[in-house]
């Protein structure tokens, strides 16, 4: 018997024990659905009648088993019909849930990533000068005080309107939260560094002020040149194109993604571990 006890046990791998808490978490969410739905006293009934169904057969009651069958290959079509408001609903909680989220995580970041280096690229060749601040672990809200919140999408049209000379939000820097244009026209603290480049302007001095006060990530295109420039750590990087850009971004997105990603996925072994649990 301990032999028998020990093969058992021995064949059972990681994957196996994933598959089954999978199914039991399933099984425990679809369970709590049912009750919170009217369904339930349908699949009470519908439980009642595959019961019957077997014991009729086991019982050798053949014109019953007959009409039961018969009943059950009918049912499945009206189990679609009846239960159609509960299935809407199942698939559309299924839509919202955690899985489809962390699946269109990585769609998201590429398509802002996409926008942020297509309107860079449009205002370095246009010379238009620009201050793209974008916010990591280190809140900015202080700074977002002192601009305009326009909690808007990213796009590169956005982008271009916002640093439009002559627009009223243009001097100032562009705050980026998470995957939102959060505000602009903010204002930030000047570097105190007195070794820089006489060249560089306030824009600049500017950009490289707040990466020595948080962990952003700055980019800024200038007005007279059109030179792409990163600030980051208190560090002025230029001379940069848009390939560089591209790659940086996709790197801090990309370990931003990964963390939020690995924080997603615990949540979910998490609730499916207590949700085998609780069954």
């Amino acid at each position: 018997m301990e032999q028998f006890v020990e093969k058992i046990v021995s064949g059972i791998g990681f994957t196996d024990i994933l598959d089954i808490l999978i199914v039991t978490f399933i099984i425990y969410k679809l369970i709590g659905f049912i009750r919170e739905t009217r369904a339930e006293q349908l699949a009470k009934g519908l439980l009642l009648l595959v019961i019957a169904t077997l014991l009729s057969k086991e019982l050798q009651l053949y014109t019953l088993h007959w009409i039961l069958s018969g009943l059950m290959t009918v049912g499945l079509i009206a189990v679609v019909v009846i239960f159609q408001p509960e299935l809407r609903r199942g698939l559309e909680y299924l839509g919202r849930s955690k899985f489809s989220n962390v699946l269109s995580e990585v769609d998201k970041e590429e398509y802002m990533v996409g926008q942020l280096v297509e309107a860079i690229d449009d205002m370095s060749a246009s010379k238009t000068g620009a201050l793209i601040v974008i916010e990591r672990e280190t809140s900015l809200s202080d700074i977002v005080e002192t601009g305009t919140v326009i909690d808007a999408a990213v796009s590169a049209q956005m982008i271009g309107n916002i640093f439009y000379e002559g627009a009223p939000l243009h001097d100032g820097a562009l705050i980026i939260r998470g995957d939102r244009l959060y505000a602009a026209g903010c204002v930030l603290p000047l570097t105190q560094n007195k070794n820089l480049n006489k060249e560089l302007g306030t824009r600049h001095r500017a950009g490289i002020g707040i990466s020595e006060n948080s962990d952003a990530l700055v980019i800024i295109v200038s007005e007279e040149t059109g030179i792409i420039s990163i600030a980051q750590n208190g560090k002025l990087t230029r001379f940069l194109d848009v390939k560089k850009i591209e790659k940086t971004l996709y790197n801090i997105y990309l370990e931003e993604s990964n963390r939020t990603l690995s924080e997603k996925l615990s949540s979910i072994l998490k609730g499916v571990k207590q949700g085998g649990k609780k069954c």
